[in-house]
């Protein structure tokens, strides 16, 4: 604890010297994190192979690619978005002029999980770094390879003082919300942001938190399956399962469910041939507690295809389930990786009545030709959206990502990870040249102009 909070101190008196607020001091930051990354690719991707069995592939699509086109974007719009934003003049403060100034927060804690170790920490990290911070960054313990790297690197690039990089186990954690930030921005589970909001509240401390639930598919009898299967099935079996915003079920008509789950078992044997536990290229799960839980999962359920398992390298083969117990765990915790129930209905309302009564999901995905069908379901209230697609929607810098409610608040990527890491200040910049008499004492006689003037 001590340690923690000399790290803390450290940060603060690194901030109180101003140099992280200059476009300079950002922009050089930026470009070093860049170098960070591009100079050590081979060590990235043996550490991602190490902690979650990713393909150099999926480590590059999936992780790297996305960190680049964030420093991309801040780099290029850097300046544009530290810029003083004028207002329209007011008639009540006229002639002074307004300006909202975008203010770094300060010292920010940034607490990132273990499923994507490499994103989840260094875009974060890059928007704290353009929005003027300092950073205490705590990185998981689960992926501790690729933390241990992020934390060698990190301490060989940057100063300690301005970007401090650790990992720990759940003590650790608990320990660090005890001290004082100005900023937390998490990503994990809806279960620990509620402990990290609880102890932010003490501090009065703004929070972003990026959290998961249970997305919904829905395939409705006008949708290209062919294309619906395709695509469901390759945003459930990215990383394994193991992402916030994968499809965690499937709701289908029963007229449709059959060619619907022939065509998901055709395009799981294309992607992974017969044998995914054995696929080399199949990521695995990331410990075996996370492992055991799943298998648990798919437990006294109907399957429709896989179910198979390897307990020496903790890979489970893309399970497709049918119609599991509302009440069962695979229905009521967020799944985390490669199972996908498919639960039948009966009509359109009926489908749509299971997401409404159901906590607001991070993703909602719709597969269907008809464009009523679809603007029915945008109704919904979710973090965010891809219709006939999967995942996509959270790779486009210049769509908000976010959740709402039991999957988050707050939104990042593109200009919006600038902004949660700034706050909006106001600014009145006056001018001397006109001072009317109306605003001063005595009052007496002036209340009819006063009226006059905002009726």
């Amino acid at each position: 604890m001590d340690n923690f909070n000399e790290f803390r101190e450290n940060l603060i008196n690194f901030y109180r010297t101003n140099q992280t607020l200059s476009y300079s001091f950002r922009l050089k930051a930026l470009k070093r994190l860049k170098l960070l990354v591009e100079e050590n690719l081979d060590r990235i991707f043996e550490a991602l192979r190490l902690d979650l069995n990713k393909s150099d592939y999926e480590a590059y699509l999936t992780e790297i690619s996305m960190v680049y086109q964030e420093i991309n974007y801040l780099c290029r719009n850097l300046k544009h978005l530290m810029k003083p934003k004028r207002v329209r003049k007011s008639l009540i403060t006229y002639p002074a002029r307004g300006y909202i100034y975008p203010e770094a927060y300060g010292v920010v804690l940034i607490m990132a999980p273990f499923n994507y170790p490499l994103q989840l920490s260094l875009i974060p990290l890059a928007g704290a770094i353009a929005g003027g911070n300092v950073v205490f960054l705590k990185l998981s313990e689960d992926s501790i390879n690729t933390s241990l790297l992020l934390i060698e690197l990190i301490n060989k690039y940057f100063d300690s003082s301005y970007i401090k990089a650790i990992t720990g186990d759940k003590e650790a954690s608990s320990q660090i919300l005890e001290l004082k930030f100005d900023k937390i921005f998490f990503t994990g589970s809806p279960r620990v942001g509620k402990i990290v909001l609880s102890a932010a509240s003490k501090n009065l401390t703004p929070c972003d938190l990026e959290l998961g639930g249970k997305s919904p598919v829905i395939v409705t009898e006008s949708a290209n399956l062919d294309l619906a299967s395709k695509r469901i099935i390759w945003g459930k079996i990215i990383n394994a399962g193991q992402t916030c915003v994968a499809p965690d079920y499937v709701l289908c008509s029963e007229a449709i469910l059959k060619p619907l789950a022939n065509k998901m078992e055709e395009y799981i044997l294309k992607f992974l041939g017969s044998d995914p536990v054995n696929n080399l290229e199949y990521p695995k799960i990331i410990n075996l507690k996370s492992y055991m839980r799943l298998k648990d999962l798919i437990k006294g359920n109907e399957i429709i295809y896989g179910g198979k398992c390897n307990d020496d390298s903790l890979r489970i083969e893309p399970t497709i389930l049918l119609n599991p117990n509302l009440n069962s765990r695979a229905m009521t915790e967020e799944i985390f990786g490669p199972i996908l129930p498919i639960i039948t209905y009966k009509n359109l309302d009926e489908a749509y009545s299971f997401i409404l009564e159901r906590e607001k999901p991070l993703a909602f995905y719709i597969f269907s030709s008809k464009k009523e069908e679809i603007n029915k379901f945008m109704n919904l209230s979710f973090g965010g959206a891809a219709i006939n697609d999967t995942i996509l929607h959270m790779t486009d810098l210049r769509l908000p990502f976010g959740g709402s409610g039991n999957s988050g608040m707050g939104s990042y990527h593109g200009k919006y990870t600038f902004k949660a890491f700034t706050r909006e200040k106001s600014v009145l910049r006056a001018k001397g040249y006109l001072d009317l008499s109306l605003r001063y004492h005595p009052y007496e006689g002036k209340l009819k102009l006063l009226k006059r003037l905002f009726k």
